[in-house]
Formats: C-alpha cells, sequence, structure tokens
C-alpha cells in the first residue's frame, strides 16, 4: 500500500494566524474516502505514512452512528447524532480497555452542536473543558480552539511539496501539543458529519 506523508505546519491556510498555533506535536493526512469497498467513512494517516485509525459508517451517508477504530479494527469512540432540526447534536462515547472496565463509557465523552452559521460548541463531559469549532460549515478548512482562544488543531486541505493543492478530501490535521490527539481527530470526524461527508 502506498504512504501519504503529511507536511509540515507551513502548509496551512495563510489567511491563519500562525503564531497562534500551538505547537506542533503531530500532524495527520485526513482522506475524505473508506477503506470499505461500497462504505462512508474516512482514513487517518500518521507522520510515516501509514494507516493510522479509520472511521466506518456501515450505514448511508450522514447516518446516525460511526465507529472511529485503530488500524486493527479496535473500535476507540463512537459518535451518534442525537435530535432533530435545530436541537440535533453529536455525542461521542470512549471505549475503554482496561480489563474488568473495558467497554464503553455510559456517558458521552464530548457532545458538539452547531452554533451559529459557520460554528460549532464542543462540552467535554466532566472536566469543564469547552471548544468552538470556527468555519466548520467549510468543509476543508477550519480550527478548533479552547476557551483561552488558543488554537488547539487547525485544518486545511493538503498540498504537496511542490505547492499542489490537492481535491477537498484530502486534509491535513495539525493538532497542539496540548491537545489529546484522539479528541481532535473526534471533532474532525464529527464536522465530517454535519457536511455530510461520511
Amino acid at each position: 500500500m502506498a504512504k501519504i506523508l503529511p507536511l509540515p505546519v507551513a502548509s496551512l491556510p495563510a489567511s491563519w494566524d500562525q503564531s497562534q498555533i500551538l505547537p506542533r506535536q503531530m500532524v495527520y493526512t485526513v482522506w475524505m474516502k473508506s477503506l470499505v469497498f461500497n462504505g462512508n467513512g474516512c482514513t487517518v494517516y500518521g507522520a510515516d505514512g501509514s494507516v493510522a485509525f479509520r472511521v466506518d459508517n456501515y450505514g448511508c451517508r450522514g447516518g446516525r452512528e460511526v465507529f472511529f477504530m485503530d488500524l486493527a479494527g479496535k473500535t476507540l469512540i463512537r459518535i451518534q447524532r442525537k435530535g432533530f432540526g435545530m436541537f440535533r447534536r453529536w455525542e461521542a462515547y470512549r471505549y475503554l480497555d482496561a480489563g474488568e472496565d473495558s467497554g464503553e463509557e455510559t456517558r458521552p465523552w464530548f457532545r458538539v452542536q452547531k452554533s451559529g452559521k459557520n460554528g460549532a460548541a464542543v462540552t467535554i463531559h466532566g472536566s469543564g473543558r469547552a471548544y468552538t469549532i470556527d468555519g466548520c460549515a467549510r468543509k476543508s478548512e477550519y480550527k478548533i480552539t479552547g476557551t483561552d482562544g488558543a488554537v488547539a488543531a487547525a485544518i486545511g486541505r493538503k498540498q504537496t511539496a511542490s505547492g499542489v493543492v490537492l481535491g477537498e478530501d484530502v486534509l491535513t490535521l495539525t493538532v497542539g501539543s496540548g491537545t489529546d490527539h484522539l479528541l481532535a481527530l473526534g471533532f474532525v470526524v464529527v464536522c465530517g458529519l454535519m457536511n455530510r461527508c461520511l
């Protein structure tokens, strides 16, 4: 299988203030296509170019439930759409792997709800932390900010080393050092669900 390698932070859109982005800890390439034949989902490639995670929606595009898995197929997060119309929200449940306590958490790990025309509000259960997703309606360029205004993660269209911008379904996700990678990847999946890309 061919490897897809991410590029450094410099490939983010010029309209973003690079000084606000937290020191880079990890860059992922997100391809909004499923590895499953005739499936809906996306594939996440790590810094070494190999598949790190995958998301599969075994129902129709924009379905009510998707599963975020590692390469081996072990479910890490289950994301469900709940409510209708303006009360629609997405809830993510983390899967635990700690011996007898393994399985899905009973309370949502985080909730995402549309906020305004181009954004979404995220609340993390139990920690009191909150995030804002700015520009998630644009599908391919948005950023995730904490309550302090610092950018926790940024998503933009992927560029090749020669500067060619790839299609809207190939994205670069830059996750800051203080941000949980799985959490940031979960936000990207929810934005894909909001835009009916998965």
